[in-house]
C-alpha cells in the first residue's frame, strides 16, 4: 500500500468508512444476485423471445462461464490499471450491459449482452472483498469480511424471491434494470471515496496465449453442451467440431500453462494432495448442487402451476438456514478437522435429494419447499470447511491464485451441470412420455377422458418421473463427492480466507 493510502485509513472513518463499506458490500450484493435472479425467470424469459425453455437456460450459462473466466484475471487488471479504477470500470460495465440485457429482443442478443454482464462482473466479487480490507484498519478487518460475507449468502436467497416478483409484476426485462441505478450509485461514490486507496500501476506481463486458449476450450465446450440436444449430439458436424476444437484446446492450455513462467492460470497448485481433492470435491458438490437449484424453478412452473414468485419462494427458503448456520460452521471449520464437516454436508445434502426423488405432481408448497429448507442445513458444512481445506493445503505464497483457479472451477462446474441437467430432464421426459404412451389402453382405462386430458396427463407424469430421475442422479453425485473428501489428508494449518474470494 502506498503513503497515500496509508494517510487514507487515517482519514476515512465514522460515516465515511461505514459508506464505503456498504457500497462494496452493495457492489458484491448486486453481482451474487445475478447468479441466482435468472433461474426462476428462466420460463418467463423463454416464452417472451418464443424460443424453448432449454434455450432459456443459455441466459444462466453465459453468464457463468464469462463470470468463471475473468475472474482468474482480476489481479493483473488491478496491478495493470489500479485496484478502484478496475472496480469502478467494472461496475459501470456491469450496470451498462445489465441494461442492454433488458432491452435485448432476442435470444442471440441477450445471451451476447449476458457474456459481457458477466466479463464486467467477474472481477468485482473479489474487488469488493479486497477494497474492504484496505479501507477498514486491521483491528476491524473481521467486521468488514462479515458485512462481506452476510452479502454473499444473502443475495442468492433474496434472488429467486425479487426474480419471481418483478417477472410476475413488471416483465423479465425488470431483473436486469434493477442493476442499473445500483451500478452507477455504487461507481459514482466508490469513485469519490475511494480515490485515495488506488494503488500504483504495475506493468506486468499479461499471458495472452494462456486466456485465449483458455476462452477457446471453454466456449466450445460449453456451447457444444447447449447446443447438443437441439443438434442430435454426434450427428451433428457442429457438435464433432465443437469436441474437437475443445479437446484440442484443452491439451493446448494445459500444456502452456504449465511450461509459462507467468501463467494466468497457475495449474502447479494442483501439486497438492489436499488441494487437488478439496477442487474436485467442491466442482462435483456445486455442479450437483446448483443443477438442481437451477431445474427445481423449471419444474415447478412448467409442471406444478407455480408463478415465478411462488417458484421464488419456495427454492429461496434453502438459503434460511445456510444462514443461521454459516457462523457456527465458520467456527468450527477453524477448530476442527474439516473433513468429517465437508462429509456431513455433502452425505447430507445427498439424502434430502434422494427424499425428493419420491416428488409427485400433487404436492403441497410445504411438502416442496421443507425438503429444499432442510437442504440448506447442508450448505454451509460443505461450502465453508471445504474452503479452508483447500487454502491450507496450498503455500501461502499460492494462496491468491489457488482461490482464483478454485472460483473458476466452481462457477463453470455450475454452468456445466445447468446444461447437463437440462439436456438429461428434456431427453428423460421424452423416453418417459414414449414409455408411458405404450402401455396405455384409452378405451379400457380412461372411458370417455379425451384424448387431449389424455395427453396432458401422460405428458406431466412423464416430466415428473423425469425430475425424479435428475434428483437421484444429484444425490448419487453428492454421495460421491461426500466419498471423494476422504482423499485429502488432515490440514497441519488453518487457512487464513479473509484476503480471497
Amino acid at each position: 500500500m502506498s503513503d497515500a493510502s496509508d494517510d487514507a485509513v487515517q482519514t476515512l472513518s465514522g460515516a465515511k468508512l461505514l459508506l464505503g463499506g456498504l457500497l462494496l458490500a452493495a457492489a458484491n450484493f448486486v453481482v451474487v444476485l445475478d447468479t441466482t435472479i435468472a433461474n426462476v425467470s428462466v420460463p418467463n424469459i423463454a416464452g417472451g423471445l418464443a424460443v424453448s425453455s432449454s434455450q432459456g437456460t443459455y441466459v444462466i450459462t453465459s453468464y457463468a462461464v464469462a463470470e468463471a473466466v475473468t475472474v482468474p484475471l482480476t489481479g493483473w487488471l488491478a496491478g495493470r490499471f489500479g485496484t478502484v479504477r478496475t472496480f469502478v470500470a467494472a461496475m459501470l460495465g456491469f450496470g451498462l450491459f445489465s441494461a442492454l440485457c433488458g432491452f435485448a429482443q432476442s435470444l442471440g442478443m441477450l445471451v451476447l449482452f449476458r457474456v459481457f454482464q458477466g466479463l464486467a462482473g467477474g472481477p468485482l466479487m473479489p474487488l469488493s472483498q479486497t477494497l474492504l480490507l484496505r479501507i477498514f484498519p486491521k483491528e476491524k478487518a473481521a467486521a468488514a469480511m462479515g458485512i462481506w460475507a452476510m452479502t454473499t449468502l444473502v443475495a442468492p436467497i433474496l434472488g429467486p424471491i425479487l426474480g419471481g416478483t418483478l417477472c410476475d409484476g413488471w416483465g423479465w426485462p425488470y431483473i436486469f434494470y434493477i442493476n442499473v441505478p445500483l451500478a452507477v450509485v455504487c461507481a459514482v461514490a466508490c469513485w469519490g471515496l475511494l480515490k485515495p486507496f488506488e494503488t500504483s500501476l504495475l506493468k506486468t506481463r499479461f499471458d495472452v496465449v494462456g486466456l485465449g486458449l483458455l476462452i477457446i476450450w471453454v466456449g466450445a465446450l460449453q456451447i457444444m453442451l447447449d447446443e447438443g440436444k437441439d443438434l442430435d449430439w454426434f450427428a451433428s458436424t457442429e457438435i464433432v467440431a465443437l469436441v474437437i476444437v475443445a479437446a484440442i484446446g484443452f491439451c493446448a492450455f494445459m500444456i502452456w500453462e504449465l511450461t509459462e513462467a507467468q501463467p494466468i492460470v497457475d495449474l502447479r497448485v494442483f501439486r497438492h494432495r489436499g488441494y487437488a481433492t478439496a477442487v474436485l470435491t467442491i466442482s462435483v458438490g456445486f455442479g450437483a448442487f446448483f443443477g438442481t437449484a437451477v431445474l427445481t424453478p423449471l419444474w415447478l412452473q412448467s409442471n406444478m402451476g407455480y408463478t415465478a414468485t411462488w417458484a421464488g419462494y419456495a427454492t429461496a427458503v434453502s438459503g434460511i438456514s445456510a444462514v443461521i448456520l454459516a457462523p457456527l460452521v465458520a467456527k468450527l471449520s477453524a477448530k476442527v478437522d474439516p473433513r468429517p464437516l465437508v462429509f456431513f454436508g455433502l452425505a447430507w445434502m445427498a439424502g434430502v435429494t434422494l427424499y425428493r426423488c419420491g416428488s409427485t405432481s400433487d404436492m403441497t408448497y410445504f411438502q416442496v419447499s421443507v425438503p429444499l429448507l432442510l437442504q440448506g442445513i447442508g450448505m454451509p458444512f460443505f461450502f465453508v470447511p471445504l474452503t479452508s481445506l483447500a487454502l491450507a493445503s496450498v503455500e501461502p505464497a499460492e494462496t491468491a491464485s489457488a482461490a482464483g483457479l478454485m472460483n473458476f472451477l466452481r462457477t463453470f462446474s455450475g454452468a456445466f451441470a445447468t446444461s447437463l441437467v437440462n439436456t438429461v430432464w428434456e431427453d428423460s421426459t421424452t423416453r418417459n412420455r414414449a414409455e408411458l404412451v405404450d402401455l396405455l389402453r384409452p378405451d379400457v382405462l380412461f372411458g370417455d377422458l379425451s384424448i387431449g386430458r389424455l395427453d396432458q396427463l401422460v405428458q406431466a407424469q412423464g416430466v415428473m418421473l423425469a425430475t425424479n430421475q435428475v434428483f437421484l442422479g444429484v444425490a448419487v453425485a453428492l454421495f460421491i463427492a461426500a466419498l471423494v473428501i476422504w482423499l485429502a489428508p488432515r490440514p497441519t494449518r488453518v487457512a487464513d480466507t479473509t484476503g480471497v474470494h
